[in-house]
């Protein structure tokens, strides 16, 4: 773990935050596994701290048979009560339902684009938007955009607040503090 200067969210921060802020946060996802763990955790944090979901992130992938969309789109009443049961997790039974739900529509969007990432990095062509050093915001015209997207699509608690947070994590917006050593060592990949 670098001691070099982080983003002041991160900064004098426990082990766990830090870490995710140093190797995942703001880096370009591609992968649609990845898209859709990030999105289900998200989803989760709508009303928490990221902080309470990041420790419990392992047992979320153990509870949601490893994000694995092909699986939670077969879920059953039998399963969904073992989720609001299970006290490693947040267990809220909208939000159990609505990442069923949103994994029957992101394969419906793999379907369309080819690829989830196909679609949620077409609403930028493809391009991370700079917003390092940018006042702190929780949503913008971007996230706006995708979040009418996303619920016109059929997508539940993804708000303009929780997709604003989705595009960050996954990279799409890269809105490190200007003196961050992340801005440097996270390169704008674009694919």
């Amino acid at each position: 773990m670098s001691e070099e200067k982080r983003c002041r969210w991160a900064t004098n921060s426990i082990e766990l935050y830090q870490v995710y802020h140093d190797e995942e946060w703001g880096v370009p996802v591609y992968d649609d596994h990845t898209l859709f763990e990030m999105l289900v955790l998200e989803s989760f944090q709508a009303g928490l701290s990221w902080l309470i979901i990041l420790k419990k992130r392992e047992a979320f992938r153990e509870a949601f048979d490893n994000f694995e969309v092909t699986k939670i789109v077969a879920y059953k009443e039998d399963k969904i009560q073992a989720l609001v049961n299970n006290k490693n997790i947040v267990r809220n039974m909208a939000k159990i339902k609505a990442t069923i739900n949103n994994a029957q529509v992101f394969m419906s969007v793999q379907a369309e684009y080819g690829k989830f990432a196909n679609y949620i990095w077409s609403f930028t062509e493809r391009k991370v938007v700079d917003m390092v050093g940018s006042p702190l915001v929780v949503t913008n015209e971007l996230s706006d955009k995708i979040a009418l997207d996303l619920k016109q699509k059929g997508f539940k608690f993804m708000g303009s607040t929780t997709v604003f947070a989705y595009l960050q994590a996954i990279g799409i917006i890269n809105a490190h503090d200007a003196d961050c050593f992340c801005v440097v060592n996270h390169a704008q990949k674009n694919f």
